[in-house]
């Protein structure tokens, strides 16, 4: 009877809590969160409350490190303070009301103006875009500063870190910051450490995990940036890591598959908002502040082919940011766009209002295209992504698909890019995939073309894009299979599990 009773008591304890994890759920998981990603916490925490809970608490908390949330406030505060005399745009500059308000908007969030920039070229083959950061490296006089979200040092990348080498042997300052879980699965990642320290690198892991270090922070939060900058006169930023184009590893290789991706090289003010990012991003690493003195306030614009001259604006985003300001950025640019819109990314899963965005933009007689990959290089994020195929299709969206085995990896968005300079076109590339973990999870940093040639560069770019690409139809994508559209449905819920 004593077995039977205490079982019975254990049974009743266990239900209770269970009753009060999912009560207590439904009242506080929807808190500052989309309905999408509430929907999906609550299912996970109601079907399976003891496993849902922890992975809630550990991956689903809305909260970032105090400190680097902290620090990304204060820093914020002090470019409103440092820039107020700076206005929102270059005075100079014809720009229509929307792209203005599009700058208001951003400098609102990110506290970064637009500014001018020359735009040297983008830089759309991979092997060759690591050669001309290499060579641009060996011109730095004072410093470079390196933060690239996936890091390796192998066969292609050797010249890159060669490089690197030396400018510490002439007395430049290198810096260098990647991120550790983005890093640590590819090969030579124990040793980069060594081999880095051996060449008079200074480097940071970018939101490390090292509990013994009491350093503990989300582990789903990754810094996505992919930017570097020389003596703050020079720079390059886009959608490259720096690793070899087949990411190393023996199914890649073996399949041939390899990563496509854009940079660009940009000279004068903008690069001077690209210093200000990686200075806050060094400084939640390595709590060393970098001096303004090192870098020019003001660098020069080049004025020898003004053609090459751009509006710019930085626009810095990530969990340290509480309004998401690449996902505002992207929506206001749907919206803007009256004739043509263009989508690159490899990972396209939007939330709700993007998703209205873009399928508004069909209903009202815009042009959509979306540029994806025929073959996705992760499974779930595949599925997750073709859920919403047969949505976009049915409202007029024309989905281009890169072929396989190549992965298109290059990010970049463009509204109208054949209006009249100033007067409509808008473009934005960068590190930031179009979906909820870009949105919410990655630190992010893009760059918005208010006008100027880099956008004709991109709609250029887009045009070998499409020769390259098929075309999926409605018709084709309806002859999927049920299982297909299952897995497409599952992996769809965990995508908004954020």
């Amino acid at each position: 009877m004593s077995f039977q009773f205490d079982l019975t008591s254990w049974q009743t304890v266990g239900l209770v809590i269970d009753y009060a994890i999912k009560i207590i759920a439904i009242g506080f998981v929807p808190e500052g969160r989309r309905p999408s990603s509430s929907t999906a916490w609550l299912l996970v925490i109601l079907l399976l409350p003891f496993v849902g809970l922890p992975l809630f608490l550990l991956m689903g908390s809305p909260y970032i490190n105090r400190r680097r949330h902290r620090i990304q406030q204060e820093a914020l505060e002090e470019i409103n303070k440092k820039q107020t005399s700076i206005p929102d745009r270059p005075e100079d500059t014809v720009i229509d009301d929307e792209l203005d308000s599009m700058i208001r908007l951003n400098r609102c969030l990110t506290g970064l103006p637009a500014v001018t920039g020359s735009n040297h070229g983008l830089l759309p083959d991979y092997e060759r875009s690591i050669e001309t950061m290499a060579a641009a490296v060996d011109e730095a006089e004072q410093y470079v500063n390196v933060e690239i979200y996936i890091t390796s040092w192998d066969d292609t990348t050797d010249v890159f870190f060669r490089a690197l080498e030396r400018a510490v042997a002439r007395g430049v300052k290198v810096r260098l910051l990647f991120d550790q879980v983005g890093s640590w699965k590819y090969p030579g990642y124990k040793q980069l450490g060594k081999r880095l320290d051996a060449i008079g690198v200074d480097w940071h892991l970018m939101l490390p995990l090292q509990p013994w270090r009491w350093r503990f922070r989300r582990p789903d939060l990754r810094n996505h940036r992919k930017m570097l900058i020389i003596d703050g006169k020079r720079a390059f930023m886009g959608s490259q890591n720096m690793i070899d184009s087949s990411y190393l590893t023996k199914k890649n290789v073996k399949e041939g598959r390899h990563w496509v991706d854009i940079m660009v090289e940009l000279t004068g003010p903008v690069v001077s908002a690209m210093d200000v990012v990686f200075a806050v991003d060094w400084y939640l690493e390595s709590d060393e502040l970098l001096g303004a003195a090192e870098r020019p306030q003001n660098p020069a614009l080049p004025t020898h082919n003004k053609s090459d001259v751009n509006v710019l604006q930085l626009v810095p985003s990530g969990p340290g940011y509480r309004s998401e300001p690449n996902l505002r950025l992207f929506n206001s640019i749907i919206h803007h766009a009256k004739e043509r819109l263009i989508l690159c990314s490899p990972y396209f899963i939007p939330d709700e209002s993007m998703m209205e965005a873009v399928t508004s933009a069909c209903f009202r007689g815009v042009d959509v295209e979306l540029y994806v990959n025929e073959q996705g290089d992760q499974f779930m994020v595949s599925h997750a992504q073709s859920s919403y195929y047969q949505a976009l299709l049915e409202a007029g969206v024309k989905i281009y698909r890169y072929p396989a085995p190549a992965v298109l990896h290059s990010k970049f968005m463009l509204a109208d890019p054949h209006a009249e300079a100033g007067g409509g076109a808008v473009g934005a590339m960068g590190s930031s995939n179009m979906d909820m973990r870009s949105f919410g999870l990655n630190y992010e940093v893009t760059l918005m073309m208010a006008r100027g040639n880099l956008i004709q560069q991109l709609t250029d770019l887009t045009e070998d894009y499409k020769q390259r690409s098929t075309l999926l139809t409605l018709e084709e994508w309806n002859e999927r299979g049920i299982v297909r559209r299952y897995i497409d449905n599952i992996m769809r819920l965990t995508s908004a599990l954020q």
